[in-house]
């Protein structure tokens, strides 16, 4: 078994060219004309590879390779190719591209997997521009929720207008795509996102499970006033209630957060935003996660009597909206286990670790088992430009996922999987 590490290379770098900020940044926001030009050249690297390709009807792209046995789950490979605003060229990138590599080297070899395999670069994992990702594969699993085409992002654009103008015609009813006992399992490689491996100085892990996250949109309504004449002590002022509500979450969760809790608030809108007005309105988000799920409502209820005491104490009225809601989702304990199977004979001695971060594959985890498979990057820094990732690294857990793949498109017989409920290779051809 070779992975073309020449290929791969080549693919990694033409795709971080569409939509490149900078020396090493990229900006490809979901259902952009970046993000189309994107999808549409790795379509290209699917078809190259020998699979059947298509774009959905929700912007994902979808490969089949058609199995020996078709009445078999399928296997699923994939991870996502949209970007943060300010993001780099690994994130997500590398397993939609390892994952077409692993096709490609099936290929190479003259290997027919018994199962038909699909790879899917999932639409808008990130989330950045609408404030609510994981849309592509929500969409295919059947949680989609009321209104999701209406959500605007800053400029005012739908996602109904974004998915049009990137050239499908969305239908909410097309959803769901997969039923529980369609999918064997579904693999995903992705870099860490985090500094344990480099830290344990390991190219690569395999991952135990994904904390769950709650993502709140948080709005403050005080009283705009002049900020010459106003006394401090009559003030409604928004942006104060806002910053000390930020502190007093950013404490709570150092204090009495676990080793594996992470709170964040990495957006803010403050109204009417002018340097000698009183804030009159702040919208902020909020993030908390955490894989121990005990632990993390815990604090989500301190969470929001801190809400409550701060906005009386400043005489503000609040409003607050949750825009995700996920439980820790754990990896299945047999792919975990041929993983490390496979990993042992590659020599590679990768250790176990969380994902702190969401990814496709925590949707992925309600209609399928799942493992996930990491990659060391550089700091453990992600969501930025200087996001890296030795290539080397990369080829190492390429092969992981493809051992991990070829075990599990050519065996599981025993595993007693429901025959496929519906044809899972819904997607039209443009």
């Amino acid at each position: 078994m070779k992975i073309n590490r020449g290929r791969l290379k080549r693919h990694l770098e033409e795709l971080a060219e569409i939509g490149k900020i900078g020396e090493t940044g990229v900006c490809r926001l979901a259902h952009s004309k970046e993000d189309r030009q994107g999808v549409d050249k790795v379509k290209g690297w699917m078809e190259d590879a020998g699979l059947t390709a298509g774009i959905d009807g929700f912007g994902n792209l979808i490969g089949r390779l058609e199995g020996l046995d078709q009445n078999k789950p399928i296997l699923i490979l994939g991870s996502h190719i949209d970007s943060q605003p300010y993001g780099g060229r690994f994130d997500g990138s590398v397993g939609a591209l390892g994952a077409i590599e692993v096709i490609h080297t099936m290929k190479d070899n003259g290997i027919v997997p018994e199962r038909s395999i699909e790879v899917i670069c999932f639409s808008d994992e990130e989330g950045s521009r609408f404030n609510k990702g994981i849309f592509g594969v929500r969409a295919l699993a059947g949680m989609l929720e009321e209104g999701e085409l209406e959500r605007k992002d800053k400029n005012g654009v739908t996602r109904r207008k974004a998915l049009k103008e990137f050239g499908v015609d969305t239908d909410l009813t097309d959803s769901p795509v997969y039923m529980k006992g369609d999918i064997a399992a579904f693999l995903e490689l992705h870099i860490e996102q985090g500094p344990v491996l480099e830290e344990k100085d390991k190219p690569v892990g395999i991952v135990s499970g994904i904390s769950g996250p709650i993502w709140l949109t948080v709005t403050l309504e005080g009283f705009a006033g002049h900020a010459g004449s106003v006394p401090m002590t009559m003030r409604q002022d928004a942006l104060v209630g806002a910053a000390e509500i930020i502190r007093k979450f950013n404490d709570l969760v150092k204090r009495e957060g676990t080793d594996t809790t992470v709170g964040t608030v990495g957006s803010m809108q403050v109204f009417p935003n002018s340097r000698n007005i009183i804030a009159e309105k702040v919208e902020f988000t909020i993030d908390l996660r955490d894989i121990d799920l005990q632990a993390r409502t815990k604090l989500e209820r301190k969470l929001y009597q801190i809400i409550e005491e701060t906005t009386s104490a400043y005489h503000l009225n609040y409003e607050m909206k949750e825009d995700t809601r996920s439980e820790p989702r754990y990896c299945a304990d047999w792919i975990k286990e041929i993983m490390r199977e496979e990993d042992e004979k590659l020599g590679f001695n990768s250790p176990t670790l969380m994902s702190g971060p969401f990814h496709d594959a925590l949707i992925m985890s309600y209609i399928s088992d799942y493992g996930m498979i990491f990659v060391r990057c550089e700091k453990g820094i992600s969501h930025n430009p200087l996001e890296f990732a030795e290539l080397d690294d990369i080829e190492k857990g390429v092969k992981l996922l493809y051992a991990t793949a070829l075990r599990i498109c050519q065996g599981l017989d025993n595993m007693n999987f429901i025959p496929a409920l519906k044809d899972s290779s819904a997607f039209d051809s443009k």
